[in-house]
């Protein structure tokens, strides 16, 4: 738990969206639409951060039988999780500003 992950514009956005409601569980679907990122995006970076351990998971107990639709794997972040998120965000803002900040090479 050393190392951070990258902090890609996607996974940015995935963890603003879960961090509007830190202690809330989302399922990956809900995350996507939050985030609004295409499909295929969100569940590589909800195990990333889960092998990070900023996130824990679980499967909603239910029969996608009864309810015609298949089960759910809901996401949260783990007791520091959240703080992890916010830290790393705040690292990325400040080195996109300082990017911005940098004067131009060849500039006089």
């Amino acid at each position: 738990m050393g190392s951070l992950p990258r902090m890609t514009m996607p996974t940015m956005l995935v963890l603003h969206a879960l961090l509007e409601d830190p202690a809330r569980a989302m399922y990956g679907l809900e995350i996507r639409s939050a985030a609004e990122l295409p499909s295929g995006t969100i569940h590589p970076i909800l195990a990333r951060l889960e092998g990070f351990g900023w996130l824990e998971s679980s499967w909603e107990e239910l029969d996608p039988r009864e309810e015609g639709r298949p089960r759910r794997r809901y996401y949260r972040f783990t007791s520091d999780g959240a703080q992890l998120a916010r830290q790393a965000l705040d690292r990325a803002a400040a080195k996109r500003a300082a990017l911005r900040l940098r004067p131009s090479e060849g500039v006089a």
